[in-house]
């Protein structure tokens, strides 16, 4: 007989950190027969392989080749088989009762595919802990653009350790393109709020803030700067040929991933250049991304700056001042920051 739930954990070098993980596991009170633990050890090179093994045969140990987060939550899904799948990632740990919390949402909400919720935030250097919660309990989907942009607001509650779906929404996802070395989580996000997801307002997961954190590095560290910001617009480019592939509506694909796809190029282009074409048509997609019937200035503006980039004329100091004054606009740009597109040493800086 398939168990109720597979916890499924992806680890990788989490020595100081695997067992509270695994603990908080078992200590969710459920049953072999309930409860199937897989966990992927993506290729680790401490000794986060002889903790593992200290939990069989109550867990399935799956050892691969370092391989990156996507390759690890494909070899995860490939031996779980759970009809529901929770994440844990090998440097959290949950609270107690998550797993009957959220698979009782689930059962009463059978329209739901996934289930998310708040999360109490660790930081390891300072070992202060803060809550992270939702106002209210919420549904969230991506049924047209307005509620994408609703589910966006939520999108720190599905962290990794904070979802849970239901088999089918990973049977509709996966496989991930295993380019995608870390950030992985975002397509699972996405086929989450696609099938509808409940957020719980109850904090069920500690997010351990660490130095070894990929997603968390240091703003002086050029070259891991970089490879975030890449591995971002990666995987933004990647998920939304996916979805738009699986038939999500564009403009539901457009506002769950513009912000965060339009924020990478920019800082990208501010911090390591690029060209004055990269910097206009990253401009465009905010544009595009913005809500519909922008201010008249503001859409003049931009065509102005088409017209001066198609003739070539634009100067070594080009400043566009854009103003929102329509009510709700959805944050890609900001008044007062500025993006440097670095040209043979000139600089071109668009004030946003």
């Amino acid at each position: 007989m398939k168990p109720l739930i597979t916890a499924l954990v992806d680890t990788y070098n989490h020595e100081r950190y695997i067992e509270q993980a695994l603990v908080s596991v078992l200590e969710q009170g459920l049953s072999p027969a309930e409860l199937e633990i897989v966990v992927v050890d993506d290729g680790s090179t401490d000794q986060t392989p002889s903790i593992i093994q200290k939990f069989v045969p109550r867990v399935k140990h799956v050892r691969k080749k370092n391989g990156g987060q996507a390759s690890a939550l494909n070899a995860g899904f490939a031996e779980a088989r759970g009809v529901i799948v929770a994440f844990l990632d090998g440097d959290d740990w949950w609270a107690k009762g998550k797993l009957l919390t959220v698979a009782d949402a689930l059962e009463r909400h059978p329209a739901v595919a996934a289930v998310g919720h708040g999360h109490y935030e660790f930081h390891e250097s300072t070992n202060e802990t803060s809550l992270r919660v939702p106002q209210q309990r919420a549904l969230i989907s991506m049924a047209d653009r307005e509620a994408t942009r609703i589910a966006a607001l939520h999108r720190r509650f599905l962290l990794p350790s904070a979802l849970t779906v239901r088999r089918k929404v990973l049977e509709w996802i996966m496989p991930i393109p295993e380019e995608m070395l870390f950030i992985a989580d975002v397509p699972l996000q996405a086929a989450a709020l696609v099938m509808g997801t409940l957020i719980l307002e109850q904090p069920l997961f500690y997010y351990r803030c660490h130095a070894q954190n990929l997603y968390a590095i240091d703003p002086n560290d050029d070259a891991k700067l970089c490879r975030k910001y890449q591995m971002t617009e990666l995987v933004c480019e990647r998920v939304s040929r996916r979805l738009l592939e699986l038939g999500v509506p564009q403009e539901s694909v457009s506002e769950f991933l513009a912000g965060v796809w339009v924020e990478a190029k920019r800082f990208r282009l501010g911090r390591f250049g690029g060209s004055r074409q990269d910097a206009f048509r990253t401009e465009m997609e905010a544009f595009r991304a913005a809500p519909p019937n922008p201010s008249l200035g503001f859409s003049g503006t931009l065509h102005w700056a088409r017209l001066c980039f198609s003739r070539h004329e634009a100067s070594t100091k080009f400043a566009i001042g854009m103003r929102r004054k329509t009510s709700g606009a959805t944050g890609i740009g900001c008044l007062g920051r500025t993006l440097q597109d670095r040209i043979d040493g000139k600089i071109l800086r668009v004030y946003l």
